[in-house]
C-alpha cells in the first residue's frame, strides 16, 4: 500500500509520496508554502532571528535602546507584510497546485486558508508581542507608540479572517 502525504487538504486528492514530477524530481505533493512553518523548529528559528535582528541593531552606536525596539518592530512587521501578505504565488510549481495559488498571497496558503490554526495564531501573536515589548523598552514615548502601533496594525489587519481574499481598492490584485 503506498504511503499518502497527510499534511494535504482534506479535499484535495491524494498524492502518493515520492511520486514523480514533471521534471523527474520527487516532490511531496503539497503547496510548499502550505506547510514550511509547520515544520520542527521554525518558530523557535523565527525568534531566534529577530533577536539576532535586534541585538544587529543595539551594537549600533548612535542607537539608543528605544530606537533599536522601536526599529526592531519596524523591521519585523514590514518583512512580514512583505513576505505574507504581498508575495504571492509558490516558489515552485507542483502538479498538486497547478497555478491555483498564484493569486494566493502566502498567509492565505497557509494551512490551505484554514483559519485560526496554531502556525496562524502564532504569527498573529508574534507582531503583538513584539509591540508590547517595543511599548514598554520605548516608555511608552507617544511618538516611538505611534510608530509601534501603526506597523503593529499594517501586518495584523491584513490576517484577519473576514480579509481573507479580499484586495481593498485592488493593490496587489494581480
Amino acid at each position: 500500500m503506498e504511503q499518502m502525504d497527510r499534511t494535504q487538504p482534506k479535499d484535495s486528492p491524494r498524492v502518493p509520496v515520492g511520486t514523480m514530477g514533471d521534471g523527474g524530481t520527487t516532490y511531496s505533493g503539497v503547496n510548499p508554502n502550505a506547510v514550511w512553518l509547520n515544520s520542527r523548529g521554525i518558530w523557535l528559528s523565527y525568534v531566534i532571528a529577530v533577536t539576532i535582528l535586534h541585538l544587529i541593531l543595539l551594537s549600533i552606536p548612535f542607537l539608543n535602546v528605544a530606537q533599536a525596539w522601536t526599529l526592531t518592530n519596524v523591521v519585523h512587521n514590514i518583512g512580514n507584510y512583505i513576505f505574507l501578505h504581498m508575495l504571492k504565488g509558490t516558489p515552485w510549481e507542483t502538479n498538486w497546485d497547478q497555478g491555483k495559488s498564484r493569486l494566493l498571497t502566502h498567509w492565505e496558503q497557509i494551512d490551505f486558508g484554514e483559519q485560526f490554526t496554531t502556525t496562524r495564531k502564532f504569527l498573529l501573536l508574534a507582531p503583538v508581542i513584539l509591540f508590547i515589548l517595543a511599548s514598554f523598552y520605548t516608555k511608552y514615548d507617544p511618538l516611538h507608540f505611534v510608530v509601534n502601533l501603526s506597523t503593529m496594525l499594517l501586518v495584523l489587519i491584513p490576517k484577519l479572517p473576514q480579509l481573507h481574499g479580499v484586495r481593498i481598492f485592488g493593490i496587489n490584485k494581480y
